[in-house]
């Protein structure tokens, strides 16, 4: 299993951070070791004091008649060290330290079938942290929808059944600490509820 993501998706969050709105699609990836349990809780890193909370839709690869669909879709967060992202952006390098440390990446469970929505229905989320609302969005908002997107990443990569694609964040990205509690929303519906807990000294 592979996991895609996207950044600078939305035009708000891109602004918000001071980056230029992107010609194409920026692609990074995240180790399968990134990946939080599915009861949670989230742990942050010792090595940063500023992880980002970023919720996106998340589509799971299926393959029809050859072709990589959007199969399903459910919510993730992704996590990012954003202290560790300005240094090493700063200095030119690659952002893995900072996107994809062990526990940087979660996928809640439900996962409607694509052929459940209308054509043309934009899928609405949002974030609560601590019981208020910090990020919302919808499909309709993204500057690369999922189909262009699937299509940029094959040029470079085959996507195969199983593998899965977060698509950007909107606007009201922001630093968690130990004692939050993150729920998602896909459609009104609650997908998650999740802890935030320091990392252990141990180690």
């Amino acid at each position: 299993m592979k996991i895609i993501c996207i950044g600078r998706n939305y035009g708000e969050h891109a602004k918000e951070l001071g980056n230029a709105i992107p010609e194409e699609p920026v692609v990074f990836m995240k180790p399968p070791s990134a990946m939080i349990p599915l009861s949670g809780p989230i742990t942050l890193p010792s090595f940063s004091d500023d992880v980002h909370h970023e919720v996106e839709l998340v589509y799971e690869i299926g393959r029809k008649g050859g072709k990589a669909i959007p199969a399903k879709v459910t919510l993730g967060l992704d996590l990012t060290a954003r202290d560790v992202q300005q240094h090493l952006k700063a200095k030119g390098l690659p952002w893995e330290k900072a996107k994809a440390f062990d526990g940087s990446v979660y996928v809640a469970e439900l996962r409607p079938s694509m052929d459940s929505f209308p054509t043309g229905h934009h899928i609405e989320f949002l974030l609560k942290k601590n019981g208020q609302v910090v990020q919302s969005g919808h499909s309709g908002q993204m500057l690369f929808d999922v189909n262009t997107l699937i299509a940029h990443v094959e040029r470079y990569f085959a996507l195969e059944n199983g593998d899965l694609l977060f698509t950007g964040t909107p606007a009201g990205v922001g630093r968690l600490s130990p004692g939050d509690r993150l729920e998602g929303y896909l459609l009104g519906e609650l997908l998650f509820d999740l802890a935030v807990e320091a990392a252990s000294s141990v180690g």
